[in-house]
């Protein structure tokens, strides 16, 4: 995973939906961008810089999206050659639901036992073993609110994202994560 992964909506092309067909699009814009961040640009926490969509951001955290536009920040992770993560979980409706979008969104191995601990395996030792990274920009869109899907599996899903946060603030890598409920 030396590359920013661009990862998919399960079922549907991120290409056409949800920013737009054509030239404007902005997947394809980003993936027009994507030759930079394969040359080797790659910015460290303290190269940031003023400039960035996430100066007032901490590298390593877990907030809401409030006033953050998906397209917006996948065109930041490309500006500073990170891997973009994005998972709609709008649809899910249960624990099992929400994992399995998130693994097919991100594109993990087809052993992924689609519990917590694993989840967090993905997010850090795999990915670390994968070699140096860039940073992470994650956006976990439309998380259910449902019976199945309480307000503990919520916090719990959470906190995997925020101990992965601490896993990479302790290698100097950013792992920011965005989410929002539907």
């Amino acid at each position: 995973m030396s590359e920013p992964v661009f990862a998919q909506e399960r079922g549907k092309d991120l290409m056409a939906e949800p920013f737009g067909a054509g030239e404007g699009n902005l997947f394809k814009q980003v993936l027009g961008l994507h030759a930079v961040a394969r040359a080797g640009r790659r910015h460290t926490l303290s190269e940031e810089g003023d400039m960035s969509l996430f100066k007032t951001v901490r590298p390593n955290i877990v907030q809401s999206i409030r006033a953050f536009r998906v397209p917006e920040l996948a065109a930041e992770a490309e500006r500073l050659g990170q891997h973009f993560l994005y998972a709609n979980c709008s649809q899910a409706q249960s624990k099992a639901e929400v994992l399995e979008t998130i693994a097919t969104s991100f594109l993990f191995p087809k052993h992924f036992g689609k519990n917590y601990d694993a989840l967090h395996d993905c997010l850090t030792d795999l990915v670390h073993h994968a070699g140096p990274q860039p940073g992470f920009v994650v956006v976990l869109e439309g998380l259910p609110v449902v019976t199945k899907f309480d307000k503990d599996g919520r916090e719990t899903l959470l906190d995997v994202f925020r101990d992965a946060a601490e896993f990479w603030a302790e290698r100097r890598i950013s792992f920011r994560v965005f989410y929002s409920f539907a």
